[in-house]
């Protein structure tokens, strides 16, 4: 994983996988999701919800989207949500490689931070799977389905704000190394 990680480290790469992957976000943030939510009389829709969700909100939410936003949300959010995660996990864990070289820390155990935007973005497609069952179902749907796609959720979540978190703090290590360099010249 190294070897392909080192191989698409360029500026240019990187910079392209991170445009495209937050067009596709912004994309969802301001066409399919709000598309969606016209039909959830204000609710949140599972994917936006950090914290998680029982049996109860998720039947609450189903009733209010109505047919017709459960069928938006099935061929409008849920499509474009398939294609995010994939890139989600391959652009942030270049982005992490990209500044941990910068550092000189392209090494185990840094390199591991790279791996947390995978994880988000496998439980990213499990929470993507359950929500499509639980929309296929409904109004049958389980406790046990809502509980594992919550589950999926949760982790997703997790996952993200510990990179996110990381990556910061990367970026601070990143400018005093830039700042140390550009002081020691003048």
């Amino acid at each position: 994983m190294n070897k392909i990680i080192e191989r698409n480290l360029s500026g240019k790469k990187v910079l392209g996988l991170f445009m495209l992957t937050n067009l596709v976000y912004a994309f969802m943030l301001l066409v399919t999701i709000p598309k969606t939510m016209t039909f959830a009389n204000e609710m949140k829709l599972l994917d936006m919800m950090p914290t998680g969700y029982d049996f109860e909100y998720v039947n609450k939410l189903f009733s209010a989207l109505g047919s017709n936003g459960r069928e938006t949300y099935l061929t409008n959010q849920i499509p474009v949500d398939m294609i995010y995660p994939l890139l989600f996990g391959i652009t942030y864990c270049l982005v992490m490689a990209y500044f941990l070289k910068k550092i000189n820390k392209l090494n185990a155990p840094y390199m591991y931070l790279g791996v947390l935007p995978i994880i988000a973005g496998i439980a990213d497609y499990f929470e993507n799977i359950g929500i499509i069952g639980m929309l296929n179902s409904y109004p049958d749907i389980t406790e046990t389905t809502v509980s594992t796609t919550n589950m999926f959720s949760i982790i997703k979540s997790v996952s993200t704000s510990v990179f996110f978190i990381s990556l910061i703090l990367i970026l601070i290590l990143v400018a005093i190394k830039f700042l140390k360099k550009s002081m020691s010249t003048t």
